[in-house]
């Protein structure tokens, strides 16, 4: 199959990335705060390894371990995560910097190898919930993880105040499954017949992406109509936005709406992730 978004390849040099960075840090570097809320960068580091061993224990060997209770909405699903990011990260304040680095690097090689062996068309062991997706293909969970993969380390890059990643090789497959989340964000938006609401990243790593209301809700749409709402973002508040790390307040000030602005608004509570 052709894969709506190829992300496959990125992962390698991703990670080289990542490994590379973290060797360069400084000792007081791995306790700076993060946008990630109550997680410093020592903290993101460690979810970044739970993700690779999650991987390898679930998709390749089939271990789940203890199942989880009461997960009866997405909220339960949430919650249900988040307490287990929390224990994890929790668990990893006792491991030092050094085998942290060396446990990423070693497990990142066999996630890698684990995601290639998967048929893009085939079904996933996990949906891509924050999607409105009940079942997802392989390429879009593959997408999904990428995505985890660059927003954590750019959350740790911010952090120590370093930059990159945001080539349009690595960020435009970021937004661009992101952008995935769109018609679910305007799912309880009511308008009229037809019309577009149209959201662009700025700069040439950004793109531009549409969906039309009709009386079966938002579609996505690929005319070149005139929109009833265009909005235009910044590629380095996109991500952060649809991160949680920049608040919809804030961001109303740093985005611009064309049309009408009740349309445009409900970009700003759309999320990319579970959380």
């Amino acid at each position: 199959m052709i894969v709506p978004i190829p992300t496959l390849h990125l992962f390698e040099p991703l990670d080289d990335q990542l490994i590379a960075f973290l060797k360069s840090l400084q000792l007081e570097d791995w306790n700076k705060p993060t946008l990630a809320k109550l997680w410093t960068v020592k903290d993101i580091a460690a979810h970044l390894l739970d993700g690779n061993l999650r991987t390898l224990s679930m998709v390749r060997d089939g271990y789940f371990g203890s199942k989880p209770e009461g997960i009866n909405s997405y909220q339960d699903l949430v919650n249900y995560l988040n307490q287990l990011n929390a224990d994890w990260v929790n668990s990893f304040k006792r491991v030092s910097p050094i085998v942290l680095i060396d446990l990423l690097e070693k497990s990142g090689k066999e996630y890698v190898k684990v995601l290639q062996s998967l048929e893009p068309s085939a079904k996933a062991l996990f949906s891509v919930a924050w999607a409105g997706e009940a079942e997802s293909q392989n390429w879009f969970h593959i997408a999904r993880e990428y995505t985890e993969k660059w927003h954590h380390q750019k959350q740790i890059r911010e952090a120590v105040g370093v930059g990159g990643l945001m080539e349009r090789e690595f960020y435009f497959p970021v937004i661009d499954t992101f952008m995935r989340a769109l018609p679910v964000a305007y799912q309880s938006v009511l308008s009229y017949e037809g019309a577009i609401v149209r959201i662009h990243i700025l700069g040439e790593n950004g793109g531009s992406w549409s969906i039309r209301y009709s009386s079966t809700g938002w579609r996505w749409d690929h005319s070149n109509e005139r929109p009833a709402a265009e909005v235009e973002i910044k590629a380095d508040d996109a991500w952060k936005l649809f991160t949680k790390g920049l608040p919809p307040q804030e961001a109303l000030q740093r985005i611009r709406i064309s049309g009408l602005h009740e349309l445009g608004q409900p970009i700003l509570k759309m999320i990319a992730i579970m959380g």
